[in-house]
């Protein structure tokens, strides 16, 4: 039944000796080994930049690489005829992460795999980056201790910000640097710090001791900077 349906569909003398049933096999399969490596991307992922989309394309991109590696077996004018067609697609979604790029590699290696008939070591390779990525999230591998803290205040413009708080700063930090001062000409300066807290877990003593030097300061502490990049 499924030859009588293949003969319906329009073929030519270079497309007959293709495998249909081994490249759908390979497809299935590029399928199943990216959506578990999407599973790993959501399972490990960390911050707010999370994207259903970024799965999808990687699994998107798996399968449509193994159907290429697929028609292009051996054939080197399929190859180069694939490369002119693909250069005219033009990417101008810019990636907001380094680690999306590498599970896209990632994903496509294991299509291109599928796709030339190489589906254990595509299977093996699965498995074993699955637990590469898993390790590297479990055990918070290359992070550094969150020591900087950025230290937001909005003060009136007739305060002088850089010895007012000096006291509050010796006696809860360490270190701290002036990274911006902003008016908008209503009075008000915002001032943005960065600060080494001397001991961890004391943000409300710090607070307290700004407001106790200027009650109409408004001060706000902002936590984990680094992993929502601002």
């Amino acid at each position: 039944m499924l030859s009588d349906f293949m003969q319906l569909l329009p073929t030519s003398a270079f497309v007959d000796t293709l495998p249909v049933l081994d490249m759908l096999r390979a497809v299935v399969w590029a399928f199943l080994l990216s959506s578990f490596i999407g599973y790993v991307y959501r399972m490990t992922h960390a911050g707010p930049s999370y994207s259903q989309t970024t799965v999808h394309t990687m699994i998107i991109m798996s399968v449509v690489v193994s159907l290429m590696m697929g028609i292009i077996g051996t054939n080197i004018a399929r190859a180069f005829s694939l490369v002119g067609a693909l250069s005219i697609i033009r990417f101008r979604n810019a990636v907001k992460e380094s680690r999306d790029v590498a599970f896209y590699f990632l994903t496509t290696a294991i299509g291109m795999a599928c796709g030339t008939g190489f589906g254990a070591v595509a299977l093996i390779f699965t498995l074993l980056m699955a637990a590469i990525l898993y390790a590297l999230a479990r055990f918070n591998v290359g992070a550094r201790p969150n020591v900087e803290v950025l230290l937001k205040m909005l003060v009136d413009e007739k305060v002088d910000y850089h010895t007012v708080f000096n006291e509050s700063f010796y006696a809860h930090l360490t270190a701290s640097d002036l990274l911006s001062v902003d008016s908008d000409g209503s009075g008000k300066v915002e001032v943005v710090w960065s600060i080494t807290p001397r001991k961890a877990g004391r943000e409300q003593e710090l607070l307290a001791a700004l407001r106790a030097v200027d009650p109409s300061v408004h001060a706000q502490l902002v936590l984990g900077h680094s992993q929502i990049h601002l």
